[in-house]
């Protein structure tokens, strides 16, 4: 009995050491098999707090480049798959497909990224690029670069996909993808608002047949919202987002083989949470529930988070530099959770970029908040221009509810 308790103490190690097989991902018509199984994608765009992430019932995570490696081992650990992105660069920064001299490194750097990480166990597929057409009045040059990309892939790794990914599916754009680039065998698009229930059918009239990803879905974007007299977009509050989140699933679910959602971390694009589903403390909002709904899964401790029935500017979202203005918020928790309420001023960012390049953060005027308190505060003191009234409601158990109003001092 001695004898084989100390060979089981040495196997042990050995066995819990060995490292786990890569998946073999198949195409299977217009869906994928893992190992031989049927995998619906279901997931988020991000780098952090994976855990939660599978809590909610995602099964995937999408990267974007250089922190692949990162977040397939912190992946792995959670059980999540990973769409690995490779960054190829965009002609409208001055990257040219036509040039060998800068085509040469990029495949060159493609063919170390695909060997260093293509026996990855949590490795999905490969995404070729994140909206690389964008923004050209000619993009000829783009899909003979991604067909290049992907005949790479293609040659060094049998076991897993390509994938190239659009913005939006435009009117032929899919099209001159599957011409000219016919090694990519599962097509993503990023869209959002109300495209999205007819991406499909858009997508399918252009003659794709194979695996639909949505790889970047919100519920609303910039460029699709209401706007100010002065030109600023509305943006939903984060019950507002919450729900429009959940129409989209329910429109996409029997259409796609996968839903990403973006964005699984904190991102300044137009405001600090535009896009962001979570804040900066890790707190999540209303849009986990409406994840959690679709996919399965749950919050920790089914935790719901706060909810804003009410903000305003009661007078109106202009006035004079010499007033003193007060605006309303009315705030419940459905668990009844004691709630805390921040406030903050920031200055319409004017630092607006495209295709979701960096944007810096605008500057925060604290001194503007007065008497601030769980049912309101009075905004003053700020010299005329355009800005932005921030509401934050923390439960204290992890989740957050958010609010802004753009407002003009004139």
């Amino acid at each position: 009995m001695l004898r084989i308790l100390l060979t089981l103490c040495f196997i042990a190690p050995l066995l819990a050491s060995h490292p786990a097989a890569a998946a073999n991902v198949v195409v299977d018509r217009d869906g994928l098999l893992v190992d031989g199984k049927p995998f619906a994608v279901v997931g988020a765009a991000g780098q952090t707090r994976f855990g939660l992430l599978k809590q909610l019932g995602a099964n995937t995570v999408r990267t974007y480049g250089d922190e692949t490696g990162y977040v397939l081992d912190e992946a792995q650990k959670v059980g999540l798959k990973v769409i690995a992105g490779f960054w190829l660069e965009h002609p409208r920064r001055g990257f040219s497909y036509r040039d060998l001299a800068q085509v040469g490194p990029q495949l060159q750097k493609l063919t170390e990224f695909v060997n260093r990480y293509k026996n990855h166990p949590a490795l999905l597929m490969w995404a070729l690029g994140n909206e690389v057409e964008a923004e050209l009045a000619d993009d000829s040059q783009v899909w003979t670069g991604i067909e290049e990309a992907a005949k790479i892939v293609r040659r060094l790794d049998h076991h897993h996909p390509t994938m190239a990914v659009l913005a939006e599916a435009g009117n032929d754009k899919v099209v001159r993808l599957r011409r000219h680039a016919p090694s990519i065998q599962v097509l993503g698009v990023n869209s959002y608002g109300d495209a999205l229930p007819s991406l499909p059918g858009r997508v399918r009239a252009q003659g794709w047949k194979g695996p639909l990803i949505v790889t970047e879905m919100g519920p609303m974007g910039q460029w699709q919202a209401k706007r100010t007299p002065w030109g600023a977009a509305i943006e939903p509050s984060s019950d507002e987002k919450a729900a429009m989140l959940s129409r989209w699933f329910t429109a996409l679910q029997p259409e796609v083989q996968g839903q990403i959602v973006f964005y699984w971390g904190q991102k300044q694009e137009v405001t600090p949470t535009w896009h962001s589903l979570l804040l900066q403390g890790g707190e999540y909002t209303r849009t986990a529930e409406a994840m959690a709904a679709a996919w399965g899964g749950n919050t920790p401790q089914g935790n719901r988070a706060p909810r804003i029935s009410l903000f305003r500017f009661p007078q109106g979202n202009e006035w004079n530099k010499d007033q003193t203005v007060r605006a309303e918020i009315a705030v419940e928790d459905p668990d009844n959770d004691q709630v805390g309420v921040v406030w903050q001023v920031m200055a319409e960012s004017t630092d607006l970029k495209t295709s979701g390049d960096a944007e810096a953060v605008p500057p925060v005027f604290p001194q503007a908040v007065r008497d601030p308190g769980p049912k309101g505060a009075a905004i003053t003191g700020l010299q005329p221009g355009h800005y932005r009234l921030f509401v934050t409601v923390r439960d204290g158990k992890g989740a957050a509810a958010t609010a802004n109003l753009p407002f003009r001092v004139k």
